[in-house]
């Protein structure tokens, strides 16, 4: 029998997305939720505008107050499954993982199992009975590193709002093309291609989003980054760097065509060429925990793909793969 878990919520719109469709803020507000579910709720009447229906087209203002008071599906009909990945620290409220390449968040169309979402249904039964099985956020399928699940309804209210509130400090290790000469920040709006709907492009009208950055070390056809999120858009980092010129490595979708550099030698060249996803790793994480109110933070180490990428680059260069960082 699946199980039916009883929202209740109340929230004002930031001023930030006035001038946005209901629907639009609504999933912006409600993140944790698929805006086609929003759309539903609104319809239905489980959505309120300040107490009164409204149509999902509908404009806001911003300050208006969603009030939500709806029924979820639990996640009934996921199986649970072996899918690997490395708890990285697990108490009462939440489990830290460290997400391997290769794996899919959660089911969606043309993956609806063998997901990140499975394995953790195995490993914990008891996350059937939150929204999207206690995910607050993700990582693309091919993009390592750390992410936090809640375990229960305190945890999951407290995590989302952490994140709305971009409280939650998320660092990642890119390696990019070409040489970066100094930090930065990148404020641009990110949202669908208009050419392309399953990609993502700094777009006039998207979403606000702002990554900053630093060099950690230079190649001489590379750097390695440290990007710290303000925002939290699909794809954002991928498409920040190739908005600056610099794509990640190995980045099938906003990489374009490898070229490899001249002059680095046979191994690195070797290392680059199979390299096929993107040089992407969530290494850090620091949060408020929901339970004590404690400030908490983890780190992951690279994955051993990404850790020899690296090593070849510096012995092509003549440098270690270990050191100060030149900024």
């Amino acid at each position: 029998m699946t199980a039916v878990q009883h929202i209740q919520r109340r929230i004002r719109i930031p001023p930030e997305l006035g001038g946005r469709r209901l629907d639009q803020a609504a999933a912006a507000v409600f993140a944790e939720f698929s805006r086609a579910r929003v759309q539903q709720w609104i319809e239905a009447g489980d959505l309120l505008v300040d107490g009164g229906r409204r149509r999902p087209r509908d404009r806001v203002l911003g300050g208006e107050w969603l009030a939500l008071d709806a029924a979820v599906l639990a996640a009934g009909e996921w199986a649970q499954q072996a899918v690997p990945f490395r708890v990285v620290y697990e108490d009462a409220e939440l489990i830290v993982i460290d997400k391997p390449a290769g794996v899919v968040v959660h089911p969606a169309a043309g993956n609806p199992d063998q997901t990140l979402l499975n394995g953790l249904l195995l490993h914990c039964p008891e996350l059937r009975a939150l929204p999207r099985g206690g995910i607050v956020h993700r990582l693309d399928k091919d993009t390592t590193g750390l992410m936090v699940v809640a375990k229960t309804l305190r945890a999951h209210a407290s995590l989302v709002a952490q994140l709305r509130a971009r409280s939650v400090r998320r660092e990642y290790d890119a390696l990019v093309c070409g040489q970066v000469i100094a930090g930065g920040t990148v404020r641009a709006p990110v949202g669908r291609h208009p050419g392309a709907r399953t990609r993502m492009a700094v777009v006039a009208g998207g979403r606000e989003a702002t990554s900053h950055y630093r060099v950690v070390r230079r190649f001489p056809a590379h750097t390695l980054l440290r990007v710290s999120l303000e925002t939290g858009r699909t794809h954002q980092i991928r498409v920040h760097m190739a908005h600056l010129g610099h794509p990640l490595v190995g980045d099938p979708v906003y990489g374009g065509r490898q070229r490899m550099p001249a002059g680095i030698g046979p191994v690195a060249q070797a290392a680059l060429g199979e390299f096929r996803r993107q040089a992407l790793h969530a290494a850090r994480l620091a949060l408020v925990h929901p339970g004590d109110g404690s400030e908490r933070h983890w780190e992951a180490p690279l994955p051993d793909d990404f850790a020899a990428l690296l090593a070849a680059l510096a012995a092509a260069a003549g440098k270690s793969a270990r050191g100060s960082p030149d900024d």
